[in-house]
C-alpha cells in the first residue's frame, strides 16, 4: 500500500475519483514476474500506449509511474485545458456571439460561475480518467508498480523494495514545466500548467508569461471568463513558430477577447506585491515601460523533462538539458532501453506520444538485427493551438523549405469565400496549402479555422498516401462545409495546370466539334 497518498486541490469528490483511478492509495504492487519484455517507466500517454499496445501482442509487461497514470494530458494539460476552454467558448457565445445572427442578451446580465465550469471540468477529467486507470491496465494482464522507478544496470530496475528484470526497457517518464531564468521568479508563488486547473475563483487579473500555445490558449480562454489578462512575449507577436498570416488572425482574435498583449518584452522583472499576494511584473514593450499586479501569474515558458531518480548514468543513457537522446529508431545510447514522448522528443504532443510508442513497440519486439525498425522521421506530424479560431500545421513550414534549399508555390483559400463559414460567421482565417515548385507534392500546409484541427486530418491523410494537391480537387466534399476550402484550394492549383499552350489545342479541339 502506498504510504504517502496523493491529494490535488480542490480535495471534492472528483478529484478522489481522479486519484482512485490513477494512483489508487491503497493499491498493493504485484509480485515481479519473472523477466519481462518490456519495462515500461512513465505512465503519460507514451507509456500507457507502449503497454498496453505490447500486451496486447502477448508482450509480458511491467508498467511503473511515480504520480499519476494518465501523465500531463489527462491531469494538467489537454483534458482539463480543453474543458475551460469549452467554458470559455460558451461564455463568449452567450455574451457576444449572438449579436450578427440578431439574438441580443445584454453582456451585464450573463453570469459566469467560474467554480461551476471549474468543477464541470473536474468531474470530465475524472470520468476520462477510467480509460487510464491502474485497474484497466492491470486487467490487460499488464503488472502495474506504483513508485519511483531507478536502473540498477542494463538489464534490472529498482522501484519501491523490489527489482524487475527486463529484456528491453522503455524510458516515457514525460517532461514538466520549466522556470525560465526571470529575476525575482524564485520570490513569487506562480501557476504552471501543473496547478493552474486547481483555481476555484476567479483571477480578477493574470499575467501569463509566453504567448506560445498554452499562453494564448489560457489568454483567450481566461479573458472570456472574466479575467483582466496581460500576456506578455519576448519576441514580436504571438504564437512565433507559426505561419505568421496565421498568427496575425489569431492575434487579432485575442485582442477583440480583451488580451492585452505585451510583446518584444525586454527586462521583464518580477516581485511580490505589498500585500504580499499575486506578482508585480515590470516590464518594457515596444519602448514603453509598464509596471503591473496581478492576482496569478502563469508561467507557460518551456519544458524540462522528467529524468531525476532515474540514475542513467549507471546504464548510459545519456541526456542533456532538453532531454534523453534518441537515435531515429527512438533508441538510447544504451541499445537495450528506448524512450518515447516528451522525455526525448521535439514534438511535445499526446499524438506524438502516441505514435512514437507504436515505433517502440515494433523496435524492440518485432525487430530482428536491425530489420524491420520503424523511423520517427517517417511519421507526418500534424498539430493544432486551440484558440478561436484554431490554428492547425501538417508539414514544413515555407521558411524551413527555404532553409532546406526548396524551390515552392503556395495556394491560399480565404474562408471568407468558403459558404459554410459565411452563414456561420467565421470568417476569418484559410487554407493554406504549400508545393514543391513545378509539381503538386504537398510539402505542407496551415489552417486557420474554427474547427482547423479537425479539418487538417484530411491534409495529413493526403501527405501520408502521396496524393498530390491536384487529387484533392478531385475529392467530393459535402456542400456546404468548411472543408470546401481544401477542396477549393486543390482546384488553385488545377488552373494553374491550363497553360496557353494546353488553351490552344482546347480552342482547336472544340472548333472541330463544331
Amino acid at each position: 500500500m502506498n504510504s504517502d497518498p496523493i491529494t490535488i486541490p480542490p480535495n471534492d469528490q472528483h478529484n478522489q475519483n481522479l486519484i482512485a483511478n490513477v494512483h489508487p492509495p491503497d493499491w498493493v504492487n504485484p509480485t515481479p514476474a519473472g523477466r519481462y519484455n518490456l519495462v515500461v517507466i512513465g505512465a503519460g500517454t507514451a507509456g500507457l500506449v507502449t503497454a498496453a499496445g505490447a500486451a496486447g501482442l502477448g508482450a509480458k509487461v511491467a508498467l511503473i509511474e511515480r504520480h499519476l497514470m494518465g501523465g500531463d494530458c489527462l491531469n494538467v494539460g489537454c483534458v482539463p485545458s480543453k474543458g475551460i476552454i469549452a467554458a470559455a467558448k460558451a461564455a463568449h457565445a452567450a455574451k457576444v456571439g449572438g449579436e450578427k445572427f440578431g439574438i441580443h442578451v445584454d453582456p451585464a446580465d450573463v453570469k459566469i460561475d467560474f467554480g461551476a465550469a471549474m468543477e464541470r471540468m473536474r468531474k470530465l477529467r475524472a470520468g476520462i480518467s477510467k480509460h487510464d486507470s491502474v485497474k484497466r491496465f492491470a486487467d490487460l494482464g499488464i503488472d502495474v508498480f506504483l513508485g519511483q522507478a531507478s536502473f540498477v544496470d542494463s538489464q534490472t530496475v529498482a522501484v519501491a523494495d523490489q527489482r524487475l528484470t527486463f529484456k528491453n526497457a522503455v524510458i516515457c517518464s514525460g517532461a514538466r514545466a520549466d522556470a525560465p531564468d526571470i529575476p525575482g521568479l524564485d520570490q513569487i508563488d506562480y501557476l504552471t500548467n501543473e496547478n493552474l486547473f486547481n483555481l476555484t475563483e476567479i483571477p480578477k487579473r493574470i499575467g501569463i508569461i509566453g504567448a506560445g500555445p498554452i499562453g494564448c490558449e489560457m489568454a483567450q480562454a481566461f479573458a472570456r471568463l472574466g479575467s483582466e489578462v496581460l500576456l506578455v512575449e519576448a519576441t514580436h507577436g504571438i504564437l512565433p513558430r507559426e505561419d505568421p498570416d496565421a498568427s496575425k488572425i489569431v492575434r487579432e482574435s485575442l485582442a477583440a477577447d480583451g488580451v492585452q498583449l505585451l510583446c518584444c518584452g525586454k527586462d521583464l522583472k518580477l516581485a511580490k506585491t505589498n500585500s504580499g499576494k499575486g506578482a508585480r511584473l515590470t516590464v518594457v514593450s515596444h519602448g514603453k515601460s509598464y509596471d503591473e499586479e496581478v492576482d496569478h501569474l502563469l508561467v507557460s515558458v518551456g519544458r524540462a523533462p522528467n529524468i531525476e531518480g532515474l540514475e542513467l548514468e549507471k546504464v548510459g543513457v545519456e541526456y542533456e538539458k532538453w532531454g534523453v537522446k534518441v537515435d531515429d529508431h527512438l533508441q538510447t545510447t544504451n541499445p537495450k532501453i528506448y524512450a518515447a514522448g516528451d522525455i526525448c522528443m521535439q514534438w511535445k504532443f499526446t499524438h506524438a506520444a502516441d505514435f512514437a510508442a507504436r515505433i517502440v513497440i515494433q523496435n524492440t519486439l518485432f525487430s530482428i538485427a536491425g530489420f524491420g525498425k520503424k523511423k520517427l522521421s517517417s511519421l507526418t506530424m500534424p498539430w493544432c493551438t486551440y484558440t478561436e479560431p484554431e490554428i492547425a500545421h501538417v508539414g514544413l513550414y515555407e521558411k524551413e523549405a527555404q532553409d532546406q534549399g526548396i524551390e515552392t508555390t503556395t495556394y491560399t483559400q480565404s474562408m471568407d469565400s468558403v459558404d459554410r463559414a459565411i452563414l456561420e460567421g467565421k470568417t476569418e482565417g484559410f487554407v493554406k496549402i504549400m508545393v514543391k515548385k513545378g509539381s503538386d507534392q504537398i510539402l505542407g500546409a496551415t489552417i486557420v479555422a474554427e474547427n482547423a484541427g479537425d479539418l487538417i486530418s484530411e491534409i495529413t491523410t493526403a501527405m501520408n498516401a502521396k496524393m498530390g494537391l491536384g487529387s484533392l480537387a478531385s475529392v467530393i466534399h459535402p456542400y456546404p462545409t468548411q472543408a470546401e476550402a481544401i477542396r477549393k484550394v486543390g482546384d488553385q492549383y488545377n488552373k494553374t495546370r491550363l497553360t496557353e499552350r494546353v488553351k490552344k489545342i482546347f480552342n482547336w479541339w472544340l472548333a472541330k466539334q463544331r
